[in-house]
């Protein structure tokens, strides 16, 4: 097949909600209709001690929250699909808008009951700053909820998103019969018991067949005919242009715990969403077709096996094609690196590659050369932007609980800080080691991989920051910033990349020092300066 088709072929998407909308079991669907794997473990159904697919690490099937953005890929109607599941918790925000960097599409999941949440709020926002296209999917109509038509309101009101539904529901909860594919005008019939099995569909091409009293019953068919006729006078006729610009928002409802309304998603997805994009580096636009290589760190993982003190760097392929045991140049450190054994992911299964093409997620095993935002390149020295670092929310002092396991606390705290889990802040005056979280769960998650990870004990100590905010002098000999470091000395530190930051202890200091000192200025995100 050649380069151009394969990248055609190519659908990579994130799926981002608010917690419990249920992304992960849709993740396990998708997959389940691609083929990628056999039987789906209901993801918070105890009896099952399988945990969902996607959820490998030991806190989240014990928590039944995604920690990790997973990557997993299946085939389906010749195209090779790549998904990111992204944690839905918002104290691993960061992580999911990292993510959002190497995708080129998202699904948008929504509770039926709960509606649009905050956390969906700010993912869609992100995606919107980027245009990315979005599809939104509305879950669990197989529990009561709120209208469909409120719902469609809702998400335009509260994530300005312009929307046209290319499925319906036929009934709610109790009274849900299935779905009408008004994208392939046809009817997928709930039962209950589908649960292991995929539901045939019946095909209309009429929805003013008298078949269908015969099928779903008189009052229900005559109010779908009145809702599908409101939809045709109310919202827009899909447009893939509109839809590939980020102007216009397809929906799908169905309940993907039940199978349904998945397929349907799956079907329309794949002919609609875009496949790789362009990206923006510092230097220029680099587009998917050029023939070399080019691609970008998200992710770091450290620790994808315990027994092997492994670290996966994902990369998202951006132009060319990355090929096995070839030289690329690392940018940032300005040297060549070979690569004998890349991963790609399906499902639970890693398996090595020979060639990946734009688009696809490459997993290289690292042994500490990366970091997030570093790009690799066939020689030409490029960056790719975009990939910020925020302030966190949380400060806490990090203390050694073993002092006969000190160097394993410094090597597991670096580690995790190069996997992006937390930030870390070295004060300039005693060299005392801060951790900043964008949520109070990651001191939870640090603390227990350090322990089973790494074999180091940590403790925490209360450390009262408002934000970080990274310093820009704009003369760093003058007297101006000498005065501003000596006043301020207590509160300077260096992150992970030696930038400095000066750690506020409220917003009125904030103010107060940028009035003193106008040609210091400070900035509550970094992009990574390579």
């Amino acid at each position: 097949m050649s380069f151009l088709k394969e990248i055609e072929r190519r659908r990579t998407f994130g799926i981002i909600s608010h917690p419990d909308a249920g992304k992960t079991t849709l993740t396990e669907k998708l997959l389940l209709f691609g083929g990628a794997i056999q039987e789906a473990g209901a993801v918070k159904n105890n009896k099952i001690k399988k945990g969902a697919t996607s959820d490998f690490m030991e806190i989240e099937r014990q928590r039944g929250i995604s920690v990790a953005t997973s990557v997993l890929a299946f085939n389906y109607k010749d195209k090779k699909v790549n998904i990111l599941d992204t944690p839905g918790h918002k104290d691993f925000a960061e992580d999911t808008f990292r993510t959002l960097t190497a995708v080129d599409s998202v699904i948008v999941v929504i509770d039926v009951a709960k509606g649009v949440e905050e956390q969906t709020e700010k993912l869609v926002e992100v995606c919107r700053m980027r245009n990315i296209p979005i599809i939104v999917f509305i879950n669990k109509l197989d529990r009561e909820g709120k209208d469909a038509f409120d719902l469609m309101d809702e998400v335009e009101q509260k994530l300005k998103l312009n929307v046209t539904p290319l499925s319906f529901p036929i009934g709610m909860g109790y009274d849900f019969q299935g779905i009408y594919n008004i994208w392939e005008q046809n009817i997928n019939l709930f039962s209950s018991d589908s649960r292991k099995n995929i539901e045939d569909t019946i095909a209309f091409s009429d929805s003013n067949s008298p078949e269908l009293e015969k099928i779903i019953g008189e009052k229900p068919a005559n109010k779908l005919r009145e809702e599908l006729e409101l939809i045709a006078e109310v919202y827009p006729a899909f447009d893939r242009e509109a839809y590939l610009k980020g102007d216009l928002q397809p929906v799908f409802f169905g309940s993907a715990l039940n199978n349904f309304g998945v397929r349907e998603l799956l079907d329309c997805f794949v002919e609609i969403a875009p496949s790789p994009r362009p990206k923006e580096s510092e230097t220029r636009l680099v587009n998917p077709e050029e023939e070399k290589m080019s691609g970008f760190v998200f992710k770091i993982h450290a620790n994808m096996d315990p027994k092997h003190r492994d670290r996966l760097a994902f990369i998202k392929i951006v132009s060319g094609t990355f090929e096995r045991n070839k030289p690329y140049t690392h940018v940032r450190l300005n040297k060549n690196l070979k690569f004998s054994s890349p991963n790609a992911f399906f499902a639970e299964r890693k398996e090595i590659v020979d060639i990946s093409y734009p688009g696809d997620i490459v997993g290289l095993h690292d042994t500490g050369n990366f970091k997030i935002g570093d790009t690799l390149t066939e020689g030409e020295m490029m960056s790719f932007k975009g990939i910020p670092s925020f302030s966190p929310e949380h400060f806490r002092y990090i203390n050694n609980a073993d002092p006969l396991k000190a160097k394993q606390l410094d090597k597991g705290v670096d580690q995790l800080m190069d996997e992006g889990v937390a930030q870390l802040f070295t004060l300039e005056m005693n060299n005392r080691k801060v951790i900043g979280t964008v949520g109070a769960l990651q001191y939870e998650v640090i603390q227990y991989r350090l322990e089973h990870e790494y074999g180091a004990k940590c403790s925490y100590e209360n450390f009262p920051i408002h934000k970080a905010c990274w310093v820009k002098p704009n003369d760093p000999k003058s007297e101006e910033f000498k005065e501003f470091k000596r006043i301020k000395q207590k509160f300077l530190a260096y992150d992970k990349y030696d930038q400095l930051v000066f750690l506020a202890d409220s917003e009125f200091t904030i103010q107060m020092t940028q009035n003193k000192f106008p040609n210091v200025k400070l900035f509550f995100t970094s992009e990574f300066e390579l």
